[in-house]
């Protein structure tokens, strides 16, 4: 049996969706949420323009050889605009600017955080973590593992374990190896399809995704939970931290910022509609558990039967 595939909108993100397939429309919001991000950050103390500079004077073609797989294919759907950059993840901008954005974006998760909304977010998700895997693990999948915020988190709480962060895109692993040599942190970096990892059965204690399955079509998603039911062990645990589609904030967000959300996040609908839990238990997990760890993000922890 499979869960039914729901893509279907409200009238809300419905009247979204008219402007944005307006071309010239969706430029302009996705400009906007670009610019309002940088001014966010420059105004919690995050020097987004000036990391981004830092990072430019470098010369990163022996850092991209040294985690890049020349033979990786991309799926259709990582090949398209996200969060304003027109080639997605696949390029040293997104790379560069990542960081600088998450600190912006969960500046106002708690009020007056600002620049501690960031850690404050990982931390509300590792204390989930903590209190609900009994065991610490002693291998981790970290996927999506974007520049290697969510890894050296998990590293930081996890000192013992042996890591492996994985990401699709090689501009992002290139700036989390960069960012590993200068912590002196002992990390593997995978250039893979989270879909398809080519890492073998039953590897893992723990596999971690954080805030990555709102960028997915729910097919990608369906097909990653699988592979993730492979990679674990008996008794190991999948855990995913993400926005929570039944938040009252997304339910009450003004027109205007969902327009520029949605000029960002090409999936949204089809992540808002998913029933993850149902997916999860399909695919061969028990029964998961859902915390809310913020007003607006769920921790959803599920064991492997054994």
């Amino acid at each position: 049996m499979t869960a039914a595939v729901n893509t279907n909108p409200g009238f809300a993100s419905r009247l979204v969706n008219g402007i944005l397939a307006i071309k010239p429309l969706a430029n302009l919001a996705k400009h906007q949420a670009r610019q309002m991000m940088i001014k966010r950050a420059e105004r919690i103390g995050v020097l987004w323009t000036q990391e981004v500079e830092t990072l430019q004077a470098r010369d990163w073609r022996a850092d991209l050889a040294q985690v890049q797989n020349p033979h990786l294919s991309y799926p259709d759907y990582y090949v398209t605009s996200f969060h304003a950059y027109e080639t997605g993840n696949l390029s040293w901008q997104a790379a560069f600017e990542v960081e600088s954005a998450a600190y912006a974006v969960h500046a106002k998760i708690w009020q007056s955080a600002e620049a501690q909304g960031d850690p404050m977010l990982r931390q509300s998700y590792h204390n989930i973590l903590k209190s609900q895997i009994p065991n610490e693990p002693q291998d981790i999948l970290d996927v999506g593992c974007s520049v290697g915020l969510s890894t050296f988190a998990l590293q930081a709480v996890y000192p013992h374990a042996k890591i492996i962060g994985l990401d699709l895109s090689p501009y992002f692993l290139a700036v989390a190896n960069y960012r590993a040599q200068q912590r002196q942190a002992k990390i593997n970096w995978l250039h893979a399809q989270a879909e398809s990892t080519g890492l073998p059965d039953a590897s893992f204690d723990l596999v971690s995704i954080f805030l990555m399955c709102h960028e997915l079509p729910q097919s990608a998603t369906r097909q990653i939970l699988a592979e993730m039911r492979r990679l674990l062990r008996p008794g190991g645990y999948l855990a995913i931290m993400d926005m929570n589609p039944k938040s009252e904030v997304y339910k009450k967000m003004p027109a205007y910022i969902l327009t520029l959300l949605k000029s960002t996040e090409p999936y949204l609908d089809e992540y808002f509609a998913l029933d993850i839990e149902r997916t999860i238990v399909e695919v061969g997990f028990k029964t998961p558990t859902i915390t809310n760890n913020t007003h607006r993000h769920r921790t959803i922890i599920a064991q492997v039967s054994g």
